[in-house]
């Protein structure tokens, strides 16, 4: 499925594959539903791949050229891969193309949000934010949203240290959470 969506830009194509295979495995980390509570869901999953796609987005800002267009490429993926998601749902032909546009400004929307919280390094922004997108009708940050923005905190802090080269191979890893209330060892 994933290596159909890259037939047109294939100077990249296995370091594409190989980065979003990474960013979606680690969106599929069980330990973001069960203790961070993120809602196994269509709407949960999409929530989570988006952080995953920001905060690699946010990382290759400051590359170099050939990061910055690896990381649009990625972006691009992801909506593909979601197109063929809303599809394979069933969603018609007709639709899909409206939702497509809907599920942009969300995530772009959480790109401007999460990123203005990260760059002031507000952790309760940050955790009302993901508050809202994840668990739209809750009326104030619960301890799990807070937990989840400290881990892409550390998740940012992570990504600083990779070097260009990981970025230009396709080889750049997020850390594994730790479960809510486990001491980083």
């Amino acid at each position: 499925m994933i290596f159909g969506l890259f037939r047109k830009r294939n100077h990249n194509q296995i370091i594409v594959v190989r980065q979003y295979e990474v960013l979606t495995s680690m969106a599929r980390q069980p330990v973001f539903y069960t203790d961070y509570e993120v809602p196994d869901t269509v709407m949960g999953r999409f929530e989570l791949l988006s952080v995953m796609m920001i905060l690699f987005f946010r990382r290759t800002r400051s590359s170099v050229t050939s990061g910055q267009e690896l990381a649009q490429e990625i972006v691009d993926a992801f909506f593909e891969d979601i197109d063929y998601s809303i599809r394979e749902l069933g969603i018609g032909d007709n639709s899909v193309p409206k939702r497509m546009k809907k599920l942009a400004g969300m995530f772009y929307g959480r790109l401007e949000s999460y990123a203005g919280a990260m760059d002031s390094d507000d952790r309760t922004a940050l955790a009302a934010a993901l508050q809202r997108n994840i668990y739209p009708k809750a009326s104030e940050s619960t301890a799990s949203m807070r937990s989840l923005a400290d881990w892409m905190m550390i998740a940012e802090a992570h990504l600083a240290t990779i070097t260009e080269n990981q970025i230009a191979t396709g080889s750049a890893t997020l850390p594994v959470p730790d479960k809510v209330g486990q001491q980083a060892g």
